[in-house]
């Protein structure tokens, strides 16, 4: 089939089939420490700190992590920080398994697996180019790589609100821990062959101060990269607060909570899938401003909302829209970024989609401490139709469009 057509290649098909596993864990301990967070705190000013601390090093991390990506093997770094991210995960079970409840423990744990993901994120990233043979398949990869991301999406929350409510939340933590085995055996069977680029002689800041200039002056790469800065910053952490929807507003449990969780994946698989069956980049621009409005759109409707299966349609619309717009930005910067700047370009996008959320999921969640959930909910949402509006006013003016990189030029690398 057409939508599987990267899965011929050796390497990206043993990494599709690690991260799938690794990546249900992923969600599955996510969504038990969200649970875990509101259960023992009842503050949605804790669940957004969080996420923040998850987070955050994303975004003071990513301009560093993409220069050090871009003078290291990528493979090498990749692998490492999975093996720390296994380290993680058992620290995190090992305390819940002896029921050692600490809020200072937990989000000292999510800290590190922030610094961990800043690093690894890019590199998963970066090495897709070196994982198919064929250039013309990395859309097709780029966007199997986020269905994949998207199904454990699913499949982790809805996962994980079945054994918490049988196993209890521990187990949660150790399925996450031992998600790591398949991940880090499919790695060590992969054969790599990754360029790494000759150290320069210019220090690590001048490389960071070129890679901040260069992005700068590529005014398409820019203004893509500050429109999902402001979907991230103020949009996407409308999601942190749906523990409180769940439990609250729908007086439900933790399966209530995981079938928001799980509709929001469904929606992004549905996006992925159907951006792995494009068969050209020509309409990428297009894609973002339909799916900015997709995105905004459903989670305003999702604050007028009393209605269950309604708030979980418009949860599963929200993640059609954040899908598309996030994967198409992705394809755009990748196949358009200069070769010898990819890494720091991609940084870039990790920043805006990853690194200033948790600055969001803090402010969403004071908001609805201050405002109450749903009118902080309803301001994400007026403000993601805002951002598109704003991004279409730029692009008639401004938006040239650019000359893409071509095969030869990728295969470069």
């Amino acid at each position: 089939m057409n939508i599987f057509r990267s899965l011929k290649y050796r390497n990206f098909k043993l990494f599709f089939y690690g991260q799938s596993i690794s990546l249900m864990g992923t969600w599955m301990q996510k969504t038990a420490v969200s649970w875990l967070v509101y259960r023992l705190t009842g503050s949605a000013f804790l669940l957004g700190v969080v996420t923040f601390v998850s987070l955050i090093p994303s975004l003071v991390l990513s301009p560093y992590a993409g220069s050090y990506v871009d003078r290291h093997n990528r493979f090498k770094v990749m692998v490492n920080s999975q093996i720390i991210s296994m380290l993680q995960a058992g620290a995190l079970a090992a305390m819940l398994y002896f029921r050692f409840y600490s809020m200072t423990g937990i989000i000292l744990l999510s800290l590190l697996q922030g610094i961990v993901n800043a690093f690894d994120v890019i590199c998963r990233q970066t090495l897709m180019i070196d994982m198919v043979d064929n250039a013309g398949d990395l859309p097709n990869a780029i966007a199997l790589n986020s269905t994949m991301t998207n199904l454990a999406r699913v499949i982790g929350p809805a996962l994980a609100g079945i054994v918490l409510s049988t196993l209890g939340e521990d187990f949660c933590f150790i399925s996450n821990f031992m998600s790591y085995i398949p991940v880090l055996i499919c790695l060590y069977l992969m054969k790599m062959k990754v360029v790494v680029n000759v150290k320069p002689q210019t220090s690590l800041w001048e490389e960071l101060k070129e890679g901040f200039e260069y992005i700068s002056t590529e005014k398409d790469l820019m203004s893509l990269i500050v429109l999902l800065s402001v979907s991230s910053l103020f949009v996407l952490p409308f999601n942190t607060l749906m523990p409180i929807f769940a439990k609250d507003l729908f007086h439900g449990t933790a399966k209530t909570f995981s079938l928001f969780e799980s509709a929001m994946g469904f929606g992004s698989v549905l996006s992925a899938i159907y951006l792995a069956n494009l068969k050209s980049n020509n309409h990428l621009v297009k894609t973002i401003i339909i799916s900015g409005f997709l995105f905004g759109g459903s989670v305003l409707l999702l604050s007028f909302s009393n209605i269950l299966l309604l708030s979980l349609l418009f949860m599963a619309i929200s993640g059609i829209g954040m899908m598309a717009q996030s994967a198409a930005i992705n394809t755009y910067i990748q196949a358009h970024a200069a070769p010898h700047m990819r890494g720091r370009a991609i940084s870039y996008y990790i920043m805006a989609y990853q690194g200033v959320m948790p600055v969001g999921s803090l402010l969403i969640g004071v908001l609805a401490e201050v405002l109450g959930p749903k009118e902080a909910v309803a301001i994400s949402g007026c403000i993601g139709i805002l951002s598109v509006l704003v991004f279409i006013y730029y692009k008639k003016r401004f938006f040239a469009p650019p000359v893409p990189v071509t095969t030869l030029e990728i295969k470069k690398l």
